[in-house]
């Protein structure tokens, strides 16, 4: 049966281009999901932008001379570009400084406001003396209070997981310029969590199939449950929309509630291009709907206490009652997958420090199928993993070039040469029926690891496939038939063709570029795992024009075996990957130590 899916993918900060780290977290885990969903029969609305408000994009801006908007723009168009290179499908890709998602956003913070959950109070807000600017609790670190782990930030310790306020490190300093922050007195609109906490408790005590780190985590989040400030002084963002607060210049909502809400923003923005405005219903007030969220670890507390806790508070759930606003009763999110950490070469991804390697300059050496499978064989699904490159190198080539892109060329090569089409099948060995059983059956396997966000188990099972079919060809030898058996040879590279094809088919979602130069190698005809494309798109509200990542994934191969055709022309193939030269290994490296200063 069909079912509708969301997939919400965190959103790229737009202060500057996203290296490998960031995608293994979010992008690809996040796509290959979708891609599976869409070819196992469901309706998937895959939906993410770039984060552009904040103190870090005025911060980047002011370092190189630019205006905050003409920043945004520029990391916008070249994090959508990096990304479409990728291959993420989304169905829409957008953008955070649209007049859609503005208006969304308010509508939430009004009737957020009016159910009784925001509450002003006065805090202590820090400024750098410097400058006079505000600085966001995430630009403040200092010693945890309660762990004593030095690079505790001001909202929260990643060592020990507890919530925190700025004020209470211990030896505060601002990230930006390293100098000691000034508190001062402000206010601010609070999300009163106390008043949402038994609801979120509920709720989180049904979810089930979480990662264990993710749901441990977010239980752990209740024991802690404070208000958090929803608005910053800043003029960067968007308006406050309450009387006396919305004319403030120096008052906008904080990235707490502005980003987060992007997946709703970005959903009726998508319903409103295509003509139908209502249409992002079907996936937000339809209970029978599910949503996987996608993030890297750092983001748990957004997602699975901050966005669920503005939802539950939209809705009217909490202690203080209330009723849902003009979007009707909204949907929590079904699942939070969260990915650890990719570090590179033993070392933390570091763009000051030069230890990071930008997607748009990976893809410019390397196949993106290349990185994705890495990333799907060995990234950080549920423990931090180290990238290498002779970790890369080997398992591009020991694995992509050597068992998978190996049988799909000695297959195509063998049925060109010696039939020049798809052969017709005699009858069938023990071992024919053993090998299709084997592909055939797989797809139940690999669909189901992947639906449960086990990735990385789910590639290891459809590689499986392409060994056992490079062994299968190995034992029954088809090029020394031709003379002696012509029709065991046939049946022989019948079973392979088909194998090859249903092995593509598991591949797809994880390969999608390299799945279709698979599919037209044995003579299929239309796309297997369609791609994403730019589009160039006008504001829907007024305002300039910008581009997003969109595409139409209707017309796809189906997640099941399906009979290659008979007697369709088998071309010549051309290799499927590139194999790399060891040389890679110490080349990336020297490389990689020049720009760091080592």
């Amino acid at each position: 049966m069909s079912r509708r899916v969301l997939t919400a993918v965190a959103w790229p900060y737009a202060n500057g281009p996203r290296h490998i780290g960031h995608v293994s977290g979010f992008g690809v885990p996040a796509d290959i999901f979708s891609r599976y969903m869409r070819m196992a029969g469901n309706d998937v609305l895959m939906v993410s932008g770039t984060d552009e408000h904040g103190t870090p994009i005025l911060v980047q801006a002011e370092k190189e001379g630019v205006s905050p908007r003409d920043l945004a723009d520029r990391y916008n168009r070249v994090i959508v570009e990096d990304l479409h290179a990728l291959g993420l499908s989304y169905d829409l890709f957008t953008r955070t400084t649209t007049g859609n998602h503005y208006a969304v956003a308010q509508e939430l913070f009004r009737t957020v406001h009016r159910n009784g959950y925001l509450v002003e109070q006065r805090t202590m807000g820090a400024i750098s003396p410097s400058t006079g600017r505000t600085l966001p609790d995430r630009y403040i670190e200092g010693t945890c209070p309660i762990c004593g782990s030095d690079g505790a930030r001001g909202d929260q310790c990643d060592n020990c997981g507890n919530q925190l306020d700025a004020t209470e490190l211990k030896n505060p300093r601002s990230r930006i310029n390293g100098e000691t922050p000034k508190f001062v007195e402000t206010e601010h609109f609070f999300l009163d969590l106390p008043a949402l906490s038994d609801a979120l408790g509920t709720w989180l005590q049904t979810r089930t199939g979480w990662r264990p780190n993710v749901l441990k985590f977010s239980l752990n989040l209740l024991d802690d449950v404070r208000p958090r400030a929803m608005t910053r002084d800043i003029d960067w963002g968007i308006p406050v929309p309450l009387e006396g607060w919305e004319t403030n210049a120096n008052k906008r909502l904080y990235v707490w509630f502005d980003a987060v809400i992007g997946y709703l923003s970005a959903s009726v923005e998508w319903a409103r291009r295509s003509g139908d405005p209502d249409a992002w219903r079907a996936w937000w007030n339809d209970p029978a709907a599910r949503s996987s969220y996608f993030m890297g670890k750092d983001n748990i507390t957004f997602h699975s206490q901050i966005w669920p806790a503005e939802l539950l508070a939209y809705n009217g759930l909490g202690t203080r009652g209330g009723k849902p606003g003009d979007h009707g009763k909204l949907n929590l999110p079904t699942e939070v997958v969260s990915s650890e950490f990719l570090t590179m070469e033993g070392r933390k991804f570091s763009t000051s420090r030069s230890v990071v390697i930008y997607v748009r300059d990976f893809l410019e050496r390397y196949d993106a199928d290349a990185l994705r499978y890495f990333i799907a064989v060995a990234g950080p699904e549920t423990q931090d993993t180290d990238f290498t490159w002779a970790e890369f190198v080997r398992r591009n080539n020991d694995e992509l070039v050597s068992t998978w892109g190996n049988l799909v060329n000695r297959t195509a090569s063998m049925i060109a040469k010696n039939v020049g089409s798809i052969p017709p099948p005699g009858e069938l060995a023990a071992g024919d029926r053993e090998l299709l059983t084997l592909s055939g059956g797989a797809f139940g396997e690999v669909g189901g690891l992947i639906e449960r966000h086990r990735q990385k188990q789910a590639i290891a099972a459809a590689m499986r496939v392409a060994s056992e079919a490079n062994v299968y060809l190995s034992q029954q030898a088809p090029w020394a038939l031709k003379n002696t058996d012509p029709e065991r040879m046939r049946t022989v590279l019948h079973v392979a063709a088909q194998v090859v094809d249903d092995t593509n088919r598991l591949l797809a979602p994880f390969l999608p570029h390299s799945s279709q130069h698979v599919h037209e190698a044995l003579g299929r005809s239309g796309q297997v795992s369609p791609g994403p494309q730019i589009r160039e798109v006008d504001d829907l509200d007024g305002g300039l024009s910008y581009p997003v990542i969109t595409g139409d994934y209707a017309d796809q191969g189906a997640w099941e075996s399906q009979p290659v055709e008979i007697g369709h022309p088998v071309p010549t193939p051309t290799p499927v990957f590139t194999k790399l030269d060891p040389s890679v290994v110490d080349d990336e490296l020297a490389m990689l130590e020049r720009e760091a200063g080592g």
